[in-house]
Parts: structure tokens; C-alpha cells; sequence
């Protein structure tokens, strides 16, 4: 019965996907026919009208894809091995300090070079995985291991601390630096050509099956410090393990996305409610939630206002807040 509605909610989702992607590609200040997609599809249509769906459309609506998935899953993971449902890389402050080293980097060497595509989602690991470690040590005790609620509030120290530094940095940009830094803080998707994709594309190649094959360990990990020893778990170093992936998956997409928030959060909540707790249903459905939820914030964003885009982030912040309030009424911390 599980399996029957695990599979309905993979196939529906994976319809309502392939359906706002189309929406996707086809909304903008040059609107693009069903017809225009399919005739440029198949080779035909007009010159000028192929450039656009395929330079600018499809490449930005890829990586809203990506984006949705990498920061569905690190929520996920990040939830699952905290055992905390409040559990979020933007929550957290793995975003912050991902966005802290990509504005080092724009600062001293500016963000025209082509190479700083490639280079930008690993500078963001740097960053991400300074941030991350810094919060693992504040939080874990060794009689306990990691506390869910240390993990909140120095995950919320951290980021403080992030935003500060940001906040300082900001100060001596110049005017297009500072322009650059404002639409990323908004979480607008900024890369949006085929370069940005092949940048992000390996990092999920890599870590979403990884992840996927390690389902049991995430399981386990979800369950009592006790239980999950006597299961045979090396809990710290699986924990380590599973959170570097998560740091992974979030710094790449903060790369080229800007500071997006709750979407770790939702994603998997949502994916949670409809096909349980076991990561093997979790994972696939989380990711789909996610990429649904970022490409629909796209389109929202730049359908709401005539000539004007709401960057991304926003338009989630104005779900995500609310829910996130309902999360912490709810929570018994």
C-alpha cells in the first residue's frame, strides 16, 4: 500500500514538474507559444525565438530544477541526522557561510572571469563546511551527542555571526559589486546560462545517488543515540559523513542561486506527511517537492510585477516564514 502511493505521489509530481517547467520556458518578456516550443523542439521555428528558449529559458529553468532538488535534499538530511524537524541549511547558516567566501571572492576578484562559474560552487563549499563544522562542534557533547536544540541555536548563533560579517563586507563594495551582492542576498537565480548548469550538474550527479545508496544509514541515524549503537552505527562518523553531503549539495546550489531559505525546510515536510519518514521514499519525494517549489517561485516571480522580478528568495520567504512560525508553535523544544 506504501509502494502504491509512494509511486503515486513520485508520478504526480514528476507530472506537475514537467508541467510548470513547461510554464517555465514559455513565460517572460518575449512570451513563447506551445506551438513555438514544439516547432524550435524539432528543429524549425524562428531564429530569434530559439535563442531565447534555448540561451536564456530552458538553461535558468534547469537550474531552478537543480537548485529545488540540491536544497530539498540537504534539508532532508540535515533533518534526518539531527533527528530536529526545524533542521535547514538557511536556518542553519550553511547558506550564510557558502555566501560569506562567494563575497570574499567577488570583492577581491570580481565575478566577470568565466572561470568563477566553475570555481564559485567550491569556494561555497569552503565556506559552507567551515560554517558547518563550527556548528557540529558547538553542538555536540560527547555523553549526547548532537543535541537537536544546540543545533538550532548554534546553527542561529552561527548565521548571526555570518550576516554581521556580511553586513561589513558589504560596506566596501562598489557600486557593481554591491549591486552583484544584493540580488544574490535576495536569493535570485543570477546564473542563468548553459556554463552555470554544467557547473552545478556534476555536484548533483554525484551526491544525489550517493545519498539515495545511503537511505539505511539515514534511517538508523533517526533513531535513539542507543539504538542506532546497538544497530552498529558509527554515529559520529555517519553523521560527519551525511552532513558533508548536505553541506555539498547546499553550497552548490547557494552558488549560483543566491541565498535561498526554506526550502529545506518545507520540501521535506511536506514529503514527510505524504509518504512517511523512511529516507527511501523520503529523498526522491523531497527533491521533487523542492524542484517544484523553486520553479513555481520562478514563474511567480516573474509573472507578478510588468517588467519588474521578485528575486526567488522572496517569493519563497513569503511561504516559508509563515510555515516555519507553524513548525516552531508545533514543535516540542
Amino acid at each position: 500500500m506504501r509502494n502504491k502511493k509512494f509511486i503515486g505521489w513520485l508520478f504526480g509530481l514528476s507530472i506537475a514538474l514537467v508541467v510548470a517547467m513547461l510554464l517555465s520556458v514559455r513565460i517572460g518578456t518575449v512570451e513563447l507559444s506551445y506551438s513555438d516550443i514544439w516547432q524550435i523542439l524539432i528543429g524549425k521555428g524562428d531564429q530569434r525565438l530559439r535563442m531565447v528558449f534555448i540561451d536564456f529559458r530552458l538553461p535558468r529553468t534547469m537550474i531552478a530544477v537543480m537548485i529545488g532538488a540540491a536544497l530539498a535534499v540537504s534539508g532532508a538530511i540535515m533533518q534526518g541526522v539531527s533527528r530536529n524537524s526545524l533542521a535547514d541549511p538557511g536556518l542553519l547558516g550553511i547558506n550564510a557561510g557558502a555566501g560569506l567566501m562567494v563575497m570574499l571572492y567577488v570583492f577581491f576578484f570580481g565575478i566577470s572571469a568565466s572561470s568563477s562559474i566553475f570555481l564559485l560552487p567550491l569556494l561555497a563549499l569552503i565556506g559552507a563546511s567551515t560554517a558547518a563544522l563550527l556548528i557540529f562542534i558547538l553542538a555536540y557533547k560527547k555523553q549526547e551527542g548532537l543535541s537537536p536544540i544546540r543545533l538550532v541555536l548554534s546553527g542561529i548563533g552561527v548565521a548571526a555571526g555570518i550576516s554581521a560579517a556580511i553586513t561589513i563586507l558589504t560596506i566596501q563594495f562598489n557600486p557593481q559589486q554591491y549591486q552583484f551582492i544584493a540580488t544574490w542576498l535576495a536569493g535570485s537565480i543570477w546564473g542563468t546560462s548553459w556554463m552555470f548548469v554544467l557547473a552545478l550538474l556534476p555536484w548533483l550527479v554525484v551526491l544525489l545517488p550517493y545519498v539515495y545508496s545511503r537511505s539505511n544509514v539515514l534511517n538508523i541515524l533517526m533513531l535513539s543515540e542507543d539504538t542506532a549503537s546497538g544497530l552498529g552505527a558509527r554515529i559520529t562518523l555517519e553523521q560527519l559523513k551525511m552532513l558533508a553531503v548536505a553541506v555539498g549539495l547546499a553550497a552548490a546550489a547557494v552558488s549560483v542561486s543566491g541565498s535561498i531559505g526554506f526550502v529545506g525546510l518545507i520540501a521535506p515536510h511536506i514529503a514527510r506527511i505524504c509518504v512517511g519518514a523512511r529516507h527511501q521514499r523520503l529523498l526522491p519525494i523531497s527533491a521533487l517537492f523542492g524542484a517544484l517549489l523553486v520553479t513555481i517561485a520562478d514563474i511567480l516571480g516573474r509573472s507578478l510585477m510588468n517588467g519588474n522580478e521578485i528575486p526567488v528568495g522572496v517569493v519563497i520567504a513569503v511561504i516559508g516564514a509563515p510555515y516555519f512560525i507553524f513548525l516552531l508553535l508545533r514543535a516540542k523544544i
